[in-house]
């Protein structure tokens, strides 16, 4: 393999290894904010416990979701320094104002919340873990605006070829922030991280409630997960439906391979199952539901989606003085299946929590409730459509790495040798293998432990209890 297809599977693989932890953050932060204030407003210890035990956890993730985050910043200027250098003027602001404001937050404040139980009030500790989810959550903006500016460059003089001049010049810091993009991107990634953690708490509480243990606890937490899980879940689909109709304003070509639309049509049909050549773009087999992507994409029965044959022509045609005869299509059979792996997961999410729900109305979450012992199961969903979702944000966009001015090809740093790039690639796999392990079992043990016992105290515990427990 080349150096760039290398140093994509690199950033992809890190990248994902890093995004089994940022949406567990995400959302766990803000349901142990939830059953924190639900304790400081009834006094119940009951969610005083659930607040800590469920904390624990969002702890452990936290840490290796910033041992892992750190890599990714290396790589920018390890593997992709010509991308760095030309859209550092532009790139760099967000990720420092990440740095510098939001996670100095987060981290901060996770501190006193952690050393503050019995030291600070309970309304200014409370504030603390609300402080610390406003932060985590902050932290995906700048980000996301970072990445926003990739898909849809907004806020640079459009006059300046970034590739004569060496450099992006930011000229509009309002409108890198205004990206209409973004927030549609934001919304879409928090809404998946509320749901990635009500399911988290749903499946380990299923666990504990089919077990018989701590009850009254688990049972709790099951409804405060439910219902920030449903509301954030169709959410999501409501905000999915906006994003894939901006897409197919500011990136037709991502659409129409992820739809497997060869030739435009108007109106357009959704792709029920479709095999399509990728060197020929020959149909092999194509079942479509006739109008259903115009009514995606415009809300309207009619309306004309452009194909992937004259969106390649046109692309030609407008770079054809920068990039020569280039291809512009993206891997078909890669952004159709994450396309669809994404929104059916998507769904089956939705009605899962609505069926739970029900059960919570119908106050019927015991260790008898049927289908219980399925919902452990769950919790592996949103890594799901989150790994998916993010596979086609990223290969969609392919072969740019800034849409419409920068290709992938030119962003690889220079002197760089395919078995240089191999070495590393596959020793971050091995590390970040063993890291996820070692996740995977701290998060299962302390998981199965369940909460510190209603009545333990340090002074009768043994070390080894207190070691776990504190």
């Amino acid at each position: 393999m080349d150096v760039t297809t290398l140093s994509q599977m690199q950033f992809a693989i890190t990248s994902i290894y890093h995004f089994f932890f940022v949406p567990l953050t995400l959302g766990l932060s803000v349901i142990v904010a939830i059953m924190e204030t639900y304790y400081v407003r009834t006094g119940q210890d009951v969610y005083k416990r659930m607040a800590k035990f469920w904390g624990k956890l969002f702890l452990i993730n936290f840490a290796m979701g910033v041992v892992t985050g750190i890599v990714q910043e290396f790589q920018f200027g390890m593997n992709w320094s010509n991308y760095s250098r030309i859209v550092g003027d532009v790139f760099g602001a967000p990720l420092a104002i990440e740095a510098l404001l939001a996670f100095f937050l987060e981290s901060t404040f996770l501190g006193l919340w952690i050393f503050g139980w019995g030291k600070l009030s309970k309304k200014l500790h409370l504030a603390t873990i609300w402080l610390v989810a406003i932060g985590s959550n902050l932290s995906a903006l700048w980000i996301l605006i970072a990445n926003s500016f990739m898909q849809s460059p907004s806020g640079i003089d459009p006059s300046i070829d970034p590739l004569v001049a060496g450099k992006f010049t930011l000229v509009d810091f309002g409108a890198l922030i205004g990206n209409s993009h973004v927030w549609l991107q934001f919304p879409h990634t928090v809404l998946s991280g509320f749901t990635t953690g009500a399911l988290f708490v749903i499946g380990i509480s299923a666990y504990h409630l089919l077990r018989k243990q701590e009850i009254d606890l688990f049972r709790r937490s099951f409804n405060i997960a439910t219902v920030m899980g449903l509301v954030s879940a169709v959410t999501i689909v409501l905000v999915g439906h906006q994003q894939a109709q901006e897409i197919v304003r500011t990136q037709p070509m991502k659409m129409a391979a992820a739809e497997a639309l060869v030739d435009s049509e108007d109106p357009a049909s959704l792709s029920l199952f479709t095999i399509v050549n990728q060197d020929t773009l020959e149909k092999v087999v194509d079942i479509r539901i006739p109008n259903m992507l115009s009514l995606l994409a415009y809300n309207s029965l009619n309306g004309k989606v452009t194909g992937m044959k004259d969106l390649q022509q046109n692309y030609r045609a407008r770079y054809f003085d920068k990039f020569g005869d280039a291809n512009y299509i993206p891997n078909i059979f890669v952004n159709y299946w994450s396309f669809r792996v994404m929104v059916g997961v998507g769904f089956l999410m939705v009605l899962i929590l609505a069926y739970a729900l029900f059960r919570v109305i119908k106050k019927q979450v015991t260790p008898r409730m049927a289908l219980l012992r399925f919902f452990p199961f769950v919790i592996i969903l949103p890594y799901l459509a989150t790994t998916t979702g993010w596979i086609l944000t990223e290969m969609g966009r392919q072969p740019w790495l800034v849409f419409g001015y920068l290709r992938t090809v030119d962003g690889v740093s220079p002197n760089l040798t395919s078995g240089t790039v191999l070495i590393s690639l596959v020793g971050f796999t091995l590390v970040y293998g063993v890291l996820m392990v070692v996740d995977i079992i701290l998060l299962t043990r302390f998981a199965k432990a369940g909460p510190q016992p209603e009545n333990w105290t340090p002074a009768t515990a043994t070390a080894e209890e207190k070691a776990f427990w504190e």
